[in-house]
């Protein structure tokens, strides 16, 4: 009887263990907050991406749950109608496995390669029976042509509710936007996969039509390791420094040169590669993303000498265009600077008070922006506009041939300079 009875208490300890595993994961114990971004066969989070030359490929990136055993993409130029499956090609995916905070998932990414410079493509992923829609992206012209792209700062906070309006007000006010680039904390919480889900959910169908160009913020970071998101999901270029794969890199895109600099790791590193990227230049303009500023939007903001002090003499030395930051949740925006004109910028719900200081030829706070920047020949053009799409600042940038450019203000005359710690300004 004792033995019966022992077996039994064994059997219902056993039991009683499954059935709390099993209750760990169920959906119905996630919150609705959570549970609205679980995977699913059907691919989502599609987003473009690049990793070797924008005018001949392509990189899509995109999520599954794991019972997907084989992922494919395909591929073929735009038509007129609807006979895109007959003239595709498919391409199967690179796949991994992320188990996140939430759940399990799948995350597949295939490069189109070979593609003709300048031209309409449609393509579609899944895994053969179950498909997502077609998009269209297009690929760069191989030779400097007049194109335009969106720059955002931290969407990190609020991504849903508040960082929604502000991409889809960019492309409203951009529609022919080339690239979006984003300059690190995409997601307050690097490792939080319900954050991820805010952010492509906020970005949708765009971010599956227009490629994006990411750095990486310190909240894609924890204790210095990179949120495993982060390689999983972006499917970026690896011609920069060991260790710091698809964080430090550089595009070429119709004669411009864009670096991402990983502001959190190695940074005294990424001096010695950046001098080499810019040595070895053949585009007439170089922009620059990186998370913290070199100049930060007050005084008690962290102090970010240490990149001043690695990166600064190389952008003076060879004539960096553009430096495109995010961390200070507030909008600064400098005079020009040697060559080099610096912008921090927020696009998120996460707001903080801006200290005017002497470098600052135009600021803001308590208001989220998006920049559209666009480049033709010799000239730049920049608008920094407010979540409503009130232009809140502009210049131009021109190159002079042996001399810095030259900055013309557009600052709008009749749009003050709002502060929140001080009176609001007229320029």
């Amino acid at each position: 009887m004792r033995n019966r009875l022992e077996t039994g208490s064994r059997l219902l300890f056993l039991l009683m263990l499954l059935c709390a595993v099993c209750a760990q994961a169920q959906p119905s114990e996630l919150s609705p907050e959570q549970a609205v971004y679980q995977p699913s066969p059907m691919p989502d989070r599609i987003v473009l991406t690049w990793d070797s030359d924008p005018s001949v490929s392509q990189a899509v990136t995109w999520r599954t749950d794991t019972s997907v055993e084989k992922a494919v993409a395909q591929v073929a130029i735009a038509e007129r109608g609807p006979e895109l499956e007959a003239n595709a090609r498919t391409l199967s995916a690179r796949s991994r496995e992320l188990e996140t905070n939430l759940w399990p998932a799948k995350y597949h990414s295939v490069t189109f390669k070979d593609l003709t410079p300048g031209t309409l493509y449609a393509y579609r992923v899944g895994d053969g029976s179950r498909w997502s829609e077609w998009f269209h992206f297009r690929t760069a012209d191989a030779e400097p042509e007049p194109f335009t792209f969106l720059y955002f700062g931290d969407v990190q906070n609020a991504i849903r509710m508040h960082g929604s309006r502000v991409i889809r007000e960019a492309f409203k006010q951009a529609p022919d936007a080339r690239f979006m680039l984003f300059a690190g904390d995409l997601a307050a919480g690097g490792r939080d996969d319900r954050l991820w889900g805010e952010f492509f959910g906020t970005g949708g169908w765009l971010f599956s039509m227009i490629p994006m160009i990411p750095t990486p913020g310190n909240t894609e970071y924890e204790s210095k390791l990179l949120t495993p998101h982060w390689q999983a999901q972006f499917t970026l270029p690896l011609n920069g420094i060991a260790g710091l794969e698809e964080t430090n890199y550089y595009i070429d895109y119709q004669g411009v040169r864009v670096i991402s600099l990983n502001a959190i790791r190695m940074q005294d590193d990424q001096a010695g590669w950046v001098e080499q990227v810019l040595a070895n230049n053949p585009n007439r303009w170089t922009v620059v993303t990186y998370h913290y500023p070199l100049y930060t939007l007050r005084a008690d903001r962290e102090d970010n000498s240490y990149l001043k002090r690695h990166w600064k003499p190389v952008f003076d030395k060879y004539g960096m265009d553009l430096a495109l930051n995010g961390h200070d949740h507030g909008y600064a925006r400098s005079h020009l600077d040697h060559n080099t004109v610096y912008v921090c910028s927020v696009a998120g719900g996460k707001m903080r008070e801006v200290a005017r200081q002497p470098w600052m030829a135009r600021a803001g706070d308590h208001a989220q922006f998006f920049q559209i920047i666009r480049v033709d020949g010799d000239q730049l053009f920049y608008e920094a506009r407010t979540a409503s799409g009130e232009l809140y600042d502009a210049f131009e940038l021109h190159k002079q041939p042996g001399a810095p450019n030259r900055l013309v203000e557009r600052i709008p005359k009749d749009v003050p300079e709002r502060l929140q710690s001080g009176e609001e300004i007229l320029p």
